[in-house]
């Protein structure tokens, strides 16, 4: 049974063998960006670049939940096998909930 560190307390929670968010010992994390008429990523990830009013930042596998307001910026969703899907966007909501990624754009 792993190990992890909970981002908001610190404490370290043991993960079950069968977690689902693990593909080969790698966290990752389901994502999915799209848009009312096209969906431009829907599947595993290991992380996701972005910029908010704060700046640019990154998500990754056991990340805090939250939504945020995106700005105009190049979202990169990088894959667990090292390629990455640069979308260029003007805009959108970023959602995260347990290891979910939702990015909704032209809302």
């Amino acid at each position: 049974m792993a190990e992890r560190q909970n981002a908001s307390t610190g404490e370290f929670v043991k993960i079950s063998d069968d977690d689902s968010s693990t593909i080969s010992d790698k966290p990752t994390m389901h994502a999915k960006v799209y848009a009312p008429f096209k969906v431009y990523f829907d599947g595993v990830a290991a992380s996701i670049s972005a910029i908010n009013i704060t700046g640019p930042f990154d998500i990754l596998p056991h990340h805090h939940n939250f939504i945020t307001l995106l700005d105009s910026c190049d979202l990169i969703v990088r894959q667990t096998n090292g390629n990455e899907q640069k979308v260029r966007i003007s805009g959108g909501v970023m959602h995260v909930k347990q290891d979910q990624v939702i990015v909704f754009l032209d809302v």
